[in-house]
């Protein structure tokens, strides 16, 4: 499955910013999202099964950050509000048949700068 990550952007500390993953065949997949700052390892932020029955989120983000995905669009999606600087990271968006650590399919990255 190809997937293609858009929405990065620069935005200041405190506010929004979209994220969408689009794919041919997303429909199929749990779509996860993770990010990498410079010099940091890979971060699992966070994934949603195929139906949207499940949602996981690291707790870094939780209550900040809301997976969605519209299935018809073949789009998944990720809200980020309340940004902090350390936020700062490329996104990237992967699939596989199940929600887990580590995905096996990837897209490439967004940048997402956030500003203090």
């Amino acid at each position: 499955v190809q997937l293609q990550a858009s929405g990065g952007g620069l935005v200041q500390a405190g506010g929004s910013l979209g994220l969408s993953c689009t794919g041919s065949s997303l429909h199929y997949y749990a779509i996860g999202w993770y990010r990498q700052a410079p010099g940091k390892e890979r971060e699992r932020v966070s994934c949603i099964t195929t139906a949207s029955g499940s949602t996981f989120y690291a707790d870094s983000v939780k209550g900040r950050f809301t997976i969605s995905r519209d299935n018809a669009k073949k789009t998944a999606y990720l809200q980020m509000s309340s940004l902090k600087p350390e936020d700062t990271a490329v996104y990237f968006c992967a699939a596989d048949l199940f929600c887990r650590e580590t995905m096996s399919y990837w897209g490439q990255g967004t940048q997402v700068t956030v500003s203090s």
